[in-house]
């Protein structure tokens, strides 16, 4: 398991020597570790996968820095996939997962042989269990990034507001305020 000493300390990661699924060398990759995803037995639930071009391990960070949580990655080449791969790929994520309470963030250096593009059809939803979490988060999460819509009241009872990280991904940020009725 690669984590480099200079970013955080070994006892932050779960260092694991396997993941538990390596699909077919594609270039479409991802690996799968269903025991850090929480969900109901009768229940599907959907993670949010990231797809960089060699940044992922500086977003994961970024993002684990902004969030909290247990970061889990492993590289290229660490991987099996190794001796299939080019070299310059060795120090690319092949899988990350970034787990905090109920927040499940996956990502990945492996982009599809389509290429990365980035567009505007996909967010990231945070729903925070308070106000002061939900601009904490903000506030990290806009640094060197664009603020879109500042966090504020909203007619519906919550407070809620979006923006565009550092890696041109989009976030909206979401409390739901109690009624006191």
């Amino acid at each position: 398991m690669f984590v480099p000493k200079s970013i955080v300390s070994e006892s932050t990661f779960q260092l694991t020597e396997s993941p538990l699924f390596i699909p077919p060398v594609t270039p479409q990759l991802c690996v799968i570790k269903p025991d850090l995803i929480q969900t109901s037995k009768n229940m599907a639930s959907i993670s949010s996968y990231l797809t960089f071009s060699g940044n992922c391990l500086e977003a994961m960070t970024f993002y684990k820095e902004c969030l909290g949580g247990e970061l889990v990655l492993q590289t290229v080449g660490e991987s099996p996939l190794a001796a299939f791969m080019p070299s310059h790929m060795k120090h690319y994520v092949l899988n990350s997962t970034l787990t905090n309470d109920t927040l499940v963030l996956m990502g990945s250096d492996m982009v599809p042989e389509t290429g990365l593009s980035h567009g505007n059809s996909i967010s990231m939803m945070l729903r925070c269990n308070s106000e002061e979490q939900a601009r904490t988060y903000y506030s990290r999460l806009a640094t060197d990034g664009v603020p879109t819509h500042p966090l504020e009241d909203t007619f519906w009872g919550a407070v809620f507001g979006d923006l565009t990280d550092k890696f041109g991904n989009h976030w909206l940020l979401y409390f739901e305020k109690k009624s006191n009725a």
